[in-house]
């Protein structure tokens, strides 16, 4: 039975009440006892070929390497998974060991909602009652996605905190959790929170990467140059780059939300925040002159997090990983390409991670080819980047 990692270099760890602690090493031992279990990964496996409809192909997206100048350029189509993003590869694995923990209960938060839906998705084929936690700004943004969950059977309970987005609904499951830890299994959406969420998400996601890194041998006969993502809280991010972080030759790129841009409100806590403690975990974050945890802003609901996953946070330290911005100008921008030249609808998360290949082109992709997660679909945010974009019925 191999342990879970608790740490991340001096990232990560438990800054939680004592009340959770019990059911942190709970969790731990579970998971470190059926991640190598046969039974476990065979249903997970059977679940995730059957139902989420894995592998996801690789696609080369010769129309954006034209409008871009990369030679080559292939997309992980995480957009096909089944409820439209690789959230449901965390939630499906971690409902799956809540089941053979013995909860009867499921709660979540969600930005987005591709979370939220991927959550209520699970719970729903496991027949476990499902909460899931969500501010009222994301709530608005991102409207399809809350009648998703509702269908489901999920109970959506709205967040009226602060700015009413993803660290306010975070804060009210975590609440919910330490009163009724007995019968409940939060599922953490990223790679973040107290040890051991971060590794649990992101061994659960790095199937992600393990594929990609296959069907890039295979399709592409070699590694990539460079393989870029997006990063609110990493879970895409860091499910990619683990299948790439023992190859030295590979470039691995991140990319937060810049925001608006020119000193303006943003969310990119790995280019201009620093270490502190937020939802039970030593990571980046974004603070004020103060000390406290500063608002993110987005355009994108999953990006507007002031925080980011401790293993990112070593990685960033160490230099393996290069994290950059891209602006809500950028990423709608390129959200357009996709879509015109590909007749793929992105959402606006990964709209940022193609923005920097939008803004490196040649110079990203001199030395190969240059492999894009594409992390979910852009269903649920066609209000939003119909409206930024000018368009209407």
């Amino acid at each position: 039975m191999s342990e879970v990692v608790q740490r991340f270099g001096p990232y990560g760890g438990r800054y939680v009440p004592e009340t959770v602690i019990g059911a942190l090493d709970e969790l731990a031992e579970a998971y470190a006892h059926n991640r190598g279990d046969l039974g476990f990964r065979t249903e997970l496996d059977g679940l995730l070929g059957r139902y989420v409809g894995r592998p996801t192909p690789l696609y080369r997206a010769r129309g954006l390497e034209e409008a871009y100048g990369v030679e080559r350029l292939y997309l992980k189509r995480e957009d096909l998974c089944h409820t439209g993003a690789h959230k449901i590869n965390n939630a499906l694995g971690q409902v799956l060991l809540a089941s053979r923990m013995g909860k009867r209960r499921i709660i979540a938060e969600t930005g987005a909602g591709q979370h939220g839906v991927a959550t209520a998705t699970a719970a729903a084929l496991f027949g476990m009652d499902c909460c899931v936690y969500m501010g009222r700004t994301d709530m608005l943004r991102q409207r399809l996605n809350v009648i998703r969950m509702r269908m489901l059977g999920a109970e959506v309970r709205p967040v009226d905190a602060g700015t009413g987005t993803l660290k306010h609904a975070t804060s009210e499951a975590i609440r919910d959790w330490v009163t009724n830890v007995r019968d409940t299994h939060y599922v953490i959406g990223s790679a973040v929170g107290p040890a051991p969420y971060p590794e649990i998400v992101a061994d659960l996601q790095s199937v992600i990467g393990r594929e990609a890194r296959a069907q890039m041998l295979e399709e592409a006969e070699r590694l990539p140059a460079a393989v870029v993502a997006c990063v609110g809280g990493g879970s895409n991010a860091i499910g990619m780059f683990r299948g790439f972080l023992d190859d030295d030759a590979v470039a691995l790129i991140g990319v937060e939300a810049g925001g608006e841009g020119d000193g303006g409100p943003h969310g990119a806590s790995l280019g201009h925040g620093a270490p502190g403690v937020l939802h039970g975990s030593l990571s980046y974050l974004l603070q004020d002159d103060d000390g406290q945890v500063a608002e993110a802003h987005s355009i994108s609901a999953g990006l507007d997090y002031p925080g980011v996953g401790p293993e990112h946070s070593h990685l960033r330290d160490r230099g393996r990983v290069r994290y950059v911005d891209a602006t809500d100008r950028e990423a709608l921008a390129a959200f357009s390409d996709l879509c015109r030249t590909e007749g793929i609808i992105p959402a606006l998360e990964s709209s940022h991670a193609l923005a920097l290949v939008a803004r490196e082109g040649a110079a990203l992709g001199a030395g190969g080819p240059v492999l894009v997660c594409l992390s979910g679909r852009g269903d649920k945010d066609v209000d939003q980047a119909g409206a930024a974009l000018g368009i209407d019925v």
